[in-house]
């Protein structure tokens, strides 16, 4: 399961316009469909694995468009490319 959550998750960072984040959500629903009860419970291991793809530099979490510490960060967040310039 990882690792198709994994290949979403940079799947989804591939697709996007320079300088754009993913919404976590999106990612769930691009593995799950648009049922809220399947892709709900795909939130969790895509967090886990977002933090895993931060720690190796593969991305970057942001919230409020400011990157934040891939161990310690709270609430909503979004997935960026490493190399990305912030949203404007």
């Amino acid at each position: 399961m990882s690792e198709n959550v994994r290949q979403a998750i940079l799947d989804a960072l591939a697709a996007q316009s320079p300088g754009r984040s993913v919404d976590p959500t999106a990612v769930a629903r691009s593995i799950a469909g648009s049922d809220e009860r399947l892709w709900s419970r795909l939130m969790g291991p895509i967090r886990t694995e977002a933090v895993r793809l931060a720690e190796e530099g593969q991305l970057v979490i942001v919230r409020k468009n400011r990157p934040v510490d891939p161990r310690a960060f709270k609430g909503v967040y979004r997935l960026r490319s490493p190399d990305s310039p912030s949203e404007g």
